[in-house]
């Protein structure tokens, strides 16, 4: 195989590997923030103009948070090629280091409260997500009810011991998962705009 195909066949497979760690979240958090905000103990009523105003939150936010959080103020703060909040707080230190003898910093205070943040997110979104797309089965039987709680366990068991191999593995497994998934939604999102434009 030619040296150029085989650098875009490797482009094409990390490409859909980065969306199924990276993308997932943001891909499946819909559903349950959905879902959520319109659950009885809120006491908003299911009606167009609602259902409408809570996408258009949910449709703002993802694009805030994604393309001006994200591309336009975190991916340009990196530490020597590393992201993410231990980059930021070590990038963030590099001009007021930190004096232990005098107690942490604000800026490392700040720094291990968004760690803390990002571990309680890692442990708490797969199970949310999972138990979210399990309860879909529930929209269309009550049979399902029952075996919900044991599934989502089952899953998410399953879920942490792939993960231990690595971020590669996770993504390769859910990368196509989650390409036919954003497929599916822009197919149905198209269908509906060509319907009632």
């Amino acid at each position: 195989m030619p040296k150029h195909l085989n650098q875009q066949s490797s482009s094409v497979s990390l490409t859909v590997a980065a969306m199924g760690v990276v993308y997932g979240d943001i891909g499946t958090s819909p559903l349950y923030a959905l879902r959520e905000c319109f659950h009885e103990s809120h006491g908003l009523p299911v009606t167009p103009d609602n259902v409408l105003g809570i996408l258009s939150m949910i449709v703002w936010s993802l694009v805030l948070v994604v393309t001006v959080k994200y591309l336009l103020f975190v991916m340009k703060a990196d530490n020597e090629g590393e992201g993410g909040i231990l980059a930021l707080m070590a990038l963030s230190q590099q001009s007021r280091p930190v004096d232990l003898r005098k107690g942490l910093s604000l800026v490392a205070t700040r720094g291990l409260i968004g760690v803390a943040f990002l571990y309680s997110d890692g442990i708490i979104t797969p199970a949310i997500s999972v138990l979210s797309a399990v309860e879909g089965l529930t929209l269309t039987t009550d049979v399902f009810t029952p075996y919900i709680l044991p599934l989502t366990v089952t899953l998410v068991a399953l879920l942490f011991m792939i993960q231990r191999r690595g971020s590669g593995k996770i993504g390769s497994i859910f990368g196509p998962i989650m390409l036919l998934w954003f497929v599916t939604m822009a197919l149905l999102g198209l269908h509906s705009l060509i319907q009632t434009p």
